[in-house]
């Protein structure tokens, strides 16, 4: 008789990560693609030099790739680039919740409102994805693309996610993080994160004041779901030089309510 509790679509060896579940030349195709996605076009000797990898090889494994769409090869530059096939199956990463598309119109009038870059982001292994953004017409901004990554405890997004995960939740992030200083201004210390989340808890607003990247402030806000937990993040990103303390405030009360209202459009429910 079936185990009742095995779920349907899982082998009785899913939780065995061992080599002989894994499918050596998927995995190698997997790595190969993540490395041209680190770059906005890699020629083949570059890509093989950055892998440590044959570039007979790696040709193989990008003419495979380029067979679905998710690589192309631009014949004036000799550069592989991502495809649009990679794209097509991200998109659906994207279907599996309606907050980006909820979201769209919002950041696009935070954008407007204040003029500077609008940005949506998820938890993804214990860091923030940059999941959609609309950038603002300044010459000097923010720029994150779909995809990025970046430390919560150095993204106004992710503070705005930790402050209001359960105590239990938080803890076991804290127990695996390795806290890098990317600036002077991170917050690396668990005691000052941890009062800096508490600030944010009752503020309803975070504030990334140089943490990750030196001269760019960001303030975000969190969108919750129907058992208001925090799922996505909202931020504005710009310079300091146009994001001093009074606009911070200002933009802070546009960021919070544009969150709220998200979480609304998505059947969601504040914390607290």
């Amino acid at each position: 008789m079936a185990d009742p509790k095995r779920q349907r679509g899982r082998p009785r060896a899913f939780h065995d990560k061992t080599e002989q579940n894994t499918i050596q030349s998927l995995d190698r195709a997997m790595t190969v693609l993540r490395a041209v996605a680190e770059h906005e076009g890699i020629g083949l000797s570059a890509l093989a030099e950055a892998m440590v990898q044959s570039p007979a090889t790696l040709y193989r494994v990008l003419t495979t790739l380029g067979l679905h769409g998710m690589v192309e090869f631009d014949d004036r530059t000799q550069l592989w680039h991502v495809g649009s096939g990679a794209f097509s199956v991200g998109s659906a990463f994207l279907r599996r919740s309606s907050v980006a598309e909820r979201a769209r119109p919002w950041l696009r009038q935070l954008m407007e409102e204040t003029g500077e870059t609008a940005n949506l982001g998820v938890e993804s292994g214990d860091q923030v994805m940059f999941v959609s953004q609309v950038e603002t017409h300044a010459s000097i901004r923010a720029f994150f693309p779909p995809g990025t990554l970046s430390p919560m405890y150095a993204s106004g997004i992710g503070k705005a996610l930790l402050a209001f995960y359960p105590e239990e939740r938080l803890e076991k992030w804290l127990r695996r993080q390795s806290f890098e200083a990317f600036t002077p201004s991170t917050l690396t210390d668990r005691a000052a994160l941890l009062a800096d989340l508490a600030a944010i808890r009752a503020r309803g607003v975070s504030l990334d004041n140089e943490e990750r990247t030196p001269g760019m402030r960001c303030v975000a806000a969190p969108v919750f779901n129907s058992y208001s937990e925090p799922v996505a993040g909202l931020s504005i990103s710009g310079p300091v030089s146009r994001m001093d303390d009074g606009a911070v405030a200002a933009f802070g009360a546009r960021v919070r309510a544009a969150a709220e209202a998200v979480t609304r459009a998505v059947g969601g429910r504040p914390a607290g």
